[in-house]
């Protein structure tokens, strides 16, 4: 008895497109926001982040944001709120 195995792997449907940084990060006035999205320990993950990014990018500005719940979207006055104050923005899970 023969054993045939099937490569379930398919050829990209889209040509692939490189990432390029768009965000000056040597800007003095850089913001970003973090934003939680409602799972436990979401918001302390973040935190975590923010730590790395001030560690990488002295005078950063963190603006932290959190989803009051992860089931919900979140809303247009925190959605507002991050594209008034911040250059970019972080999402994270946690779980």
């Amino acid at each position: 008895m023969s054993v045939e195995y099937l490569d379930p792997r398919a050829e990209p449907g889209l040509p692939c497109e490189p990432y390029a940084l768009r965000l000056d990060v040597g800007r003095a006035d850089l913001s970003v926001g973090l934003l939680a999205n409602g799972f436990a320990d979401s918001v302390s993950f973040l935190e975590e982040v923010g730590s790395a990014l001030r560690a990488l990018l002295p005078g950063v500005r963190i603006v932290a944001f959190a989803k009051p719940n992860p089931s919900i979207v979140a809303d247009d006055q925190v959605l507002d709120a991050i594209s008034a104050e911040c250059h970019a923005v972080v999402t994270a899970y946690g779980h």
